[in-house]
């Protein structure tokens, strides 16, 4: 079993930025990948960015490519997601997820990938 908690998320203005972090804890395998995902009111979840832990493999949205940047943090098993030029469609609740292997073991924007996931945290963007 693997905890997830994600933090950072916040209310700021367009152009503005924010930095989520996510910590996990208990049992984990030897590979794993951490990912981030957004849902907004009325939409599906969708797969923003994800990092392969024990390499240099990343994923990002389109939508995110160029003002997001996902990390690995320096404890173990942490990731951030540093998000800048923010605007009000980026307005959702952000959620860490993670999944044994690296990150193109299965198609890292799919919520089916990921076995564990945080509770949430809720950034709102305004104009």
């Amino acid at each position: 079993q693997v905890q997830l908690v994600e933090s950072g998320g916040g209310s700021v203005q367009a152009g503005g930025s924010l930095r989520l972090s996510c910590a996990a804890s208990g049992y984990t395998y030897s590979t794993y990948s951490l990912g981030w995902f957004r849902q907004a009111p009325g939409k599906e979840r969708e797969g923003v960015a994800a990092i392969y832990t024990g390499g240099e493999n990343t994923y990002y949205a389109d939508s995110v490519k160029g003002r997001f940047t996902i990390s690995q943090g320096n404890a173990e098993i942490t990731s951030h997601l540093q998000m800048n030029s923010l605007n009000p469609e980026d307005t959702a609740m952000y959620y860490c997820a993670y999944k044994a292997g690296s990150l193109y073991d299965t198609e890292p924007r799919s919520r089916a990938s990921y076995k564990y996931w945080g509770p949430g945290t809720q950034v709102t963007v305004s104009s």
